[in-house]
């Protein structure tokens, strides 16, 4: 049942829309004719479809080039999996059983994905938190009691607000302490633990997307789930068009075109979410401050070079106002030296004094400069 839960989702959040079809139904052109080649991994982790697009005119790349893909996938899988241990592996469960016990030796990839983490918390001033792990265990256990109970058409628990505040108390990235000198991560609090969540598949895509350029993928798309990256643009020189999804029913409400090599990836309110017993449904994007689901948007989608930034950035915006929001673009822009564009997409009735903004279906769009011709509206 999850499958079919994570396929459907795939297919109705943001879409990558290649113009062509997803496999060969035609006769075979010539060998030296580039075709469209797409695979799908519903196996390699983060427990969502994984797809690689690329045109080319030599298949068996492709097929070395998806297998490439699906092995990266499932290591940084494993590596940031806070569930699960894995034989030979220091991961992100292997901290936090640790925590308050003693610092662990890990790879040195998982303390870049906490190093970046941290950059992110500090643009946004605690909107962005990885330490966040003992509220979030919290709300995923209410989320999966809930949903199994909206299965059976009943409605869901919601978390004591005592045990959360509770659970508040050991969050905030002073207990975590990294020495990169030793390769180790140390949760100096007990009780403290690193949920990964709001940027590890972003991460996951880049480094995935940067060994697929390291062997001549170019021509080519990554989605995970709706965290996608482009290799290049389409072979004909043309854009990438991505859709963002209808946030209360199917279809996409606009289209973006993505020309050369960016990452798009949205955060909304529609994915993982239950019904609780209030009659509110309640989404996975937990505000820090609030300790609750962040409430203003439908949707943040953040168009950028950098996967992970982009993961990250669509998480702490979710969670801030527009024009905190668009602060935090400007400070990354100014880090990183890389643009950030965003699009928000809110109920009318939250409507707000934007630059550039329309109305998609029942749905207000606000978006950043760098997008301005580059959206058609549905």
């Amino acid at each position: 049942m999850k499958f079919f839960r994570t396929l459907s989702a795939l297919l109705m959040s943001s879409l990558l829309i290649s113009g062509c079809a997803a496999t060969e139904t035609t006769p075979r052109p010539a060998a030296s004719e580039v075709r469209t080649f797409t695979n799908i991994t519903v196996d390699s982790g983060f427990d969502t479809v994984i797809t690689l697009v690329e045109q080319t005119d030599d298949e068996a790349a492709f097929r070395r080039h998806y297998d490439l893909m699906c092995e990266s996938f499932s290591h940084y899988n494993a590596l940031f999996d806070i569930y699960h241990s894995y034989e030979g592996m220091n991961n992100l469960k292997t901290i936090n059983d640790n925590a308050g016990i003693a610092p662990v030796e890990t790879d040195p990839e998982l303390i870049e994905l906490l190093e970046s983490a941290r950059v992110f918390d500090d643009l946004s001033s605690g909107s962005f938190d990885v330490t966040l792990g003992p509220v979030l265990k919290i709300w995923h256990q209410a989320r999966e009691e809930g949903l199994a109970l909206n299965a059976e058409g009943k409605t869901g628990p919601l978390p004591d607000p005592n045990a959360l505040k509770a659970a508040k108390a050991h969050c905030g990235n002073g207990c975590l302490i990294i020495d990169k000198s030793k390769n180790t991560v140390f949760l100096t609090d007990p009780d403290a633990a690193i949920d990964a969540g709001g940027i590890a598949k972003g991460f996951a895509v880049e480094k995935t997307a940067q060994k697929l350029e390291a062997v001549g993928c170019t021509h080519a798309a990554v989605n995970a789930g709706g965290n996608n990256r482009t290799l290049g643009a389409k072979a004909d020189g043309s854009t990438w068009n991505v859709g963002i999804q209808n946030p209360g029913g199917e279809g996409t409400i606009l289209i973006l075109h993505i020309s050369g090599t960016d990452s798009f990836v949205t955060s909304g309110d529609y994915e993982r979410c239950y019904l609780a017993e209030d009659g509110k449904l309640y989404h996975h994007i937990i505000d820090p401050e609030t300790g609750f689901p962040a409430d203003r948007y439908r949707s943040v989608t953040i168009v950028t070079k950098d996967s992970a930034a982009a993961d990250a950035l669509s998480t702490a915006l979710f969670c801030l106002s527009y024009e905190d929001g668009k602060k935090v673009l400007d400070a990354y822009k100014t880090l990183s030296g890389n643009p950030a564009e965003a699009i928000w997409v809110m109920d009318r009735d939250k409507k707000i004094d934007a630059g550039h903004s329309g109305n998609a279906g029942a749905y207000f769009c606000a978006y950043t400069d760098g997008l301005e011709g580059k959206i058609t509206w549905q």
